[in-house]
């Protein structure tokens, strides 16, 4: 069961890179960074995830990231999800899981959180996110 809405962000794909095929699936390597608030905290986050375009016309995605409070706490992150193209270029509409690690004492309940994302990137490749706890 989903909880409250714990976190959300705005930001940009700052680099694409297209990787040798898995057989004839293509995939590719996309970075991003993003600011925004996590647990009512400001941070900006840099995050890199490997999209692979499955025959079913979706994307399975695995990606990893550090995110850093305005005081110089850090954070890293895991995730996996399954994203849809929804336009031409990097539009895609994501769905899935991340989870946080930190030593941080005002951000360590993350470290014991699953978290459920939405993220969108439209054509221009400008993104969001939205993070709720599953319960």
């Amino acid at each position: 069961m989903l909880g409250e809405m714990i976190g959300d962000e705005q930001g940009k794909i700052t680099s694409v890179r297209v990787l040798p095929f898995e057989g004839n699936l293509p995939r590719m390597e996309v970075t991003f960074q993003a600011q925004g608030k996590l647990v009512g905290v400001d941070t900006a986050t840099v995050g890199t995830y490997i999209a692979v375009m499955t025959p079913a016309g979706v994307y399975n995605g695995a990606g990893q990231g550090i995110v850093t409070t305005g005081d110089g706490e850090t954070l890293t992150w895991t995730g996996t999800g399954v994203g849809k193209p929804t336009g031409q270029g990097m539009a895609a509409s994501w769905r899935g899981s991340i989870y946080y690690q930190t030593t941080s004492q005002r951000l360590a309940a993350l470290n014991k959180m699953a978290l459920i994302f939405e993220y969108e990137v439209d054509e221009n490749g400008n993104t969001a996110d939205k993070l709720w706890e599953w319960k």
